[in-house]
């Protein structure tokens, strides 16, 4: 899954983004002013985006309006020093999905990142299960029936995003987009190896076959059609 942060606190930033990158396997970008963060928060496709208020020149909260005035759908979880009920009222009558008062535990972000991805996708639980293939995001642990898997953290990313869009076709390019920063061309030709991985752990002898690839346009997590 991919992260933008957009926060002018160089330092925090970081360590936002190494939380987000250790933590949950995010790819990360950054954006240290409210008019980079808008830029990139239109210009690319993120999974979530941690967006302090107080930003110079374009405010957290006009970001916050534009995005979702433009109707752009990605959640977005707030940073916030204000302190009151009234707002942060305000902030999620604005279009956050959920927020976070500094100072905060960075475990706490990251599994509220991830949860508001979760929510976006119609999968609130922390488990999620398809046929006998069980996935825990919160310990980041796949199952299929009995076996653990043991899956590269690459295959995990590739997997749980399969997981968060299951049932639909999803492209190659759009895999890259969302698992990789801004530099995710360079990566191009490793998609299959992934997928390859996962299919041969996945798809165990005598397993219902769930990984699919559809020539020229993607991979889909599903069930088999029925004959």
């Amino acid at each position: 899954m991919r992260a933008l942060v957009i926060e002018d606190e160089r330092r925090l930033a970081e360590n936002i983004a190494t939380g987000l990158q250790q933590g949950g396997g995010f790819a990360v970008d950054i954006a240290l002013d409210g008019e980079e963060g808008l830029y990139n928060a239109e210009a690319s496709f993120y999974d979530v985006i941690v967006l302090d208020l107080m930003l110079p020149k374009l405010s957290g909260e006009e970001v916050l309006k534009r995005l979702r005035a433009k109707g752009l759908g990605c959640p977005v979880l707030v940073l916030t020093a204000k302190e009151g009920k009234n707002h942060v009222v305000a902030v999620l009558n604005a279009g956050a999905d959920d927020y976070l008062a500094k100072p905060f535990d960075m475990g706490e972000l990251v599994a509220r990142a991830k949860t508001v991805i979760r929510r976006s996708k119609g999968h609130a639980a922390s488990q999620f299960t398809l046929d006998t293939l069980q996935l825990d995001f919160n310990e980041r642990s796949v199952r299929r029936a009995s076996r653990v898997l043991h899956l590269t953290p690459m295959e995990y990313r590739v997997l749980e995003y399969l997981l968060l869009h299951v049932g639909r076709v999803v492209s190659k390019t759009e895999l890259l987009e969302h698992l990789y920063d801004f530099n995710w061309e360079k990566f191009s030709n490793v998609i299959e190896v992934f997928i390859s991985g996962l299919r041969r752990k996945i798809d165990g002898e005598g397993d219902v076959k769930l990984l699919h690839t559809l020539r020229g346009h993607g991979y889909s997590l599903r069930l088999p059609e029925a004959p």
